[in-house]
């Protein structure tokens, strides 16, 4: 069997986007592990606090020689942009979720609102990765 264990969101800053994810959202630490053969390269994985089973790895967005300098500040500029890619989290209440990382400083993009499947909002983190959250609507007759 083959399951996801992680997912990955480039970061412009690892302690600042280690702080947030740990201070603001409330996540912990799953992994932090310095490699000084690999040039001090650091992995870095949060993860929900209850959800042991998947984490996000919060990688810097690489210099040389991984990347050549224009290509790195080209996935640093998209990366700000918000359009790398988007984080999916689901919860019970969305509102009572909006109201509480509110009030731990997150700034939502739009506040909660009901879609076609749910109640949805979004935010970002601070190198501008795109987090959406949703209470997904339980609709009579579905299969699983």
């Amino acid at each position: 069997m083959i399951t996801i264990a992680n997912a990955q969101f480039w970061v412009h800053d690892q302690a600042e986007a280690l702080t947030w994810y740990t201070r603001t959202l409330g996540w912990e630490v799953r992994a932090d592990v310095t490699m000084e053969e690999w040039g001090n390269f650091r992995w870095l994985v949060v993860g929900p606090v209850g959800q042991e089973n998947v984490g996000l790895v919060l990688m810097p967005v690489p210099d040389p020689p991984m990347l050549d300098a224009d290509t790195g500040a080209v996935l640093g500029e998209l990366v700000a942009k918000g359009v790398v890619g988007t984080l999916f989290l689901e919860t019970d209440d969305c509102q009572a979720a909006y109201d509480d990382l509110s009030a731990r400083g997150v700034a939502f993009n739009d506040p909660p609102t009901t879609q076609p499947y749910g109640i949805d909002t979004s935010f970002r983190d601070p190198s501008g990765n795109n987090i959406r959250l949703t209470q997904v609507f339980e609709f009579l007759g579905a299969t699983s």
